[in-house]
């Protein structure tokens, strides 16, 4: 799925403002991310930080779990935006990417923070060999 300038632009903007909204006593390093659903919708999530680094949660995963809490377990990612008020580089994380392979569409785009600036990329080339159900050679397709 191909996605206009102006849709990535909003996504990446959704991102920018949730970022504002995370919880990062800790890192200080705050993140948002935006989803664009195959519905033609976009969800927000940022990180939230607990004195149990482990207990973290990223801004990707926190989007993704909301959108199903709100959506249901059909939801599919059609484009993911990621960007962080610290000016750093920040693709997601390989937990982040496996996490969201469960629901991107083969070929969403994620657009995140590089070198160069922002970057997109099709979620696929972030995790090639990603772990994933597969139907069953019994399954109807």
């Amino acid at each position: 799925m191909s996605i206009t300038s102006e849709e990535a632009q909003r996504l990446q903007a959704a991102a920018t403002s949730a970022a504002a909204n995370a919880y990062a006593p800790y890192s200080n390093f705050r993140v948002g991310a935006a989803l664009l659903l195959d519905d033609g919708s976009i969800v927000t999530g940022c990180n939230v930080e607990n004195a149990s680094y482990g207990l973290t949660i990223c801004a990707e995963r926190s989007a993704l779990v909301r959108a199903v809490s709100e959506k249901g377990p059909s939801v599919r990612l059609c484009a993911i935006a990621v960007d962080n008020l610290n000016g750093a580089l920040s693709a997601p994380c390989g937990a982040c990417r496996q996490v969201l392979s469960e629901f991107a569409n083969d070929d969403a785009l994620v657009f995140f923070p590089a070198e160069l600036g922002m970057e997109n990329r099709p979620f696929f080339d972030l995790l090639p060999f990603t772990f994933r159900l597969m139907k069953s050679p019994t399954e109807p397709s």
